[in-house]
């Protein structure tokens, strides 16, 4: 192996790719996808080689072949010519001893997951516990992603990135909590942001919640707190967990003001811009406004709807295909702040369903408002308006349990 030569450095966590000394090492669109995966099972086992028997098994195990001793001799030919047509040079870079294939290249070689792996088990082997910590930091920010995506279908692979992940979230719980005992906020914020990047449902906006809370920083913890519940009801139509929950809560009762004059106070209260149409709100403001107006009408009696508007197949049944579900569901969320008042509030409940709060409305004019949603909805595409179902009741009727709304489980208002 030649000293002189650039290191090889290859990533397969979140994404593929090879890079030698300052060169990124691109493959044709042509490159035979066998060919490509031979050569990333190679670098993976660049240690060890790996058994022919194996090797057929992850290559050809899902294909019908009548001979794939034949078909692996192919493949390791046109591995070797789609590397030196990429640009590497000319080298017998598959060595073969007693069945077992194993990578041979002229130049030092990098792989981001073996790296990974060996600090793993560095820190396993280590007492001391800062260095232990040191370690574990080092493969925590190592972690991009999934071990080879593009390889997810395959079985051998999928088994790999399941224990990567595991290794990753182990090592990232033991770093965060001796970080925050050792007072190191900043990089606690800085490694959750990442996992929070990488798996956005697995909540880890929660310890980055409490590093800045831990820093005195409340608005931006409450901001982080505002946009996960908003991109969780977007995309999955639930709530945060009620650990984020109480989060929220106490960082609410916690967050100080500077004393102000009332125009710096209501300049924070204002909306930044000035938009036409209903107000969108989150689920949990939607709820807060919901429970502050029962308890205004309580007092002066004013007319206030509730509508829930579904979407559905067009037989009735809840719309589940997520791709149409995705278009229509966004259409509709447009269709709502554009086709009613300013004074009314809205919000999506569920993947397929919204919630509209109608403050001075009386009974007889929901019908039409239902219908202006409907037109406006329908109005480039007709067969749309079949999509639509809506339920209409006073808070009066919800409160008393004389309404077909109902709430349960974590949406419940």
């Amino acid at each position: 192996m030649s000293k002189e030569l650039p290191v090889l450095k290859v990533t397969m966590l979140g994404r593929f790719s090879v890079s030698w000394g300052e060169k990124d090492i691109a493959f044709k669109r042509t490159t035979s996808t066998k060919a490509l995966q031979l050569f990333q099972i190679l670098l993976y086992t660049k240690e060890t080689g790996i058994q022919r028997t194996r090797l057929l098994d992850y290559l050809y195990s899902r294909d019908e072949l009548a001979d794939m001793a034949n078909n692996l001799r192919v493949t390791s030919h046109r591995l070797k010519k789609m590397l030196v047509d990429a640009g590497l040079p000319e080298y017998d870079y598959i060595q073969i001893k007693k069945g077992v294939y194993k990578w041979n290249s002229p130049m030092e070689v990098e792989v981001d997951a073996l790296e990974l792996k060996k600090l793993i088990e560095k820190s396993e082997e280590t007492e001391d516990i800062r260095t232990k910590m040191e370690l574990l930091t080092k493969a925590c920010r190592i972690y991009k992603g999934e071990f080879l995506p593009e390889l997810s279908g395959e079985d051998w692979a999928l088994l790999e990135s399941v224990e990567y992940k595991k290794v990753y979230e182990k090592a990232l719980k033991e770093v965060c909590e001796y970080k925050k005992a050792q007072k190191e906020y900043q990089s606690v914020l800085e490694l959750s942001k990442s996992a929070s990047e990488i798996y956005p449902f697995d909540e880890w906006q929660s310890v980055m919640m409490e590093a800045l809370v831990a820093m005195n920083r409340y608005k931006e913890a409450i901001q982080i707190y505002e946009d996960t519940a908003k991109f969780f009801f977007a995309e999955l139509g639930i709530s945060p967990s009620e650990k984020m929950m109480e989060q929220f809560k106490e960082m609410s009762e916690r967050v100080s003001y500077k004393p102000q004059v009332l125009k710096d106070i209501r300049g924070g209260l204002k909306e930044k811009y000035e938009e036409k149409g209903a107000y969108y709100c989150s689920l949990p403001s939607f709820r807060d406004t919901y429970r502050l107006v029962t308890r205004i009408i309580e007092r002066n009696g004013q007319s206030v709807y509730l509508m829930l508007v579904t979407l559905t197949d067009g037989k009735g049944r809840p719309l589940e295909n997520k791709e149409r579900l995705k278009v229509l569901s966004e259409e509709l969320d447009h269709t709502i702040k554009c086709s009613l008042r300013k004074g009314d509030s809205y919000t999506r409940y569920s993947p397929n369903q919204f919630l509209i709060l109608l403050v001075g409305t009386k009974q007889e004019n929901c019908p039409q408002i239902y219908d202006r949603i409907t037109k406006y909805f329908s109005r480039e595409h007709k067969t749309w308006a079949q999509y639509l179902e809506y339920y209409v009741s006073s808070i009066v009727d919800v409160e008393q349990k004389k309404s077909k709304i109902t709430f349960n489980g974590q949406n419940d208002l």
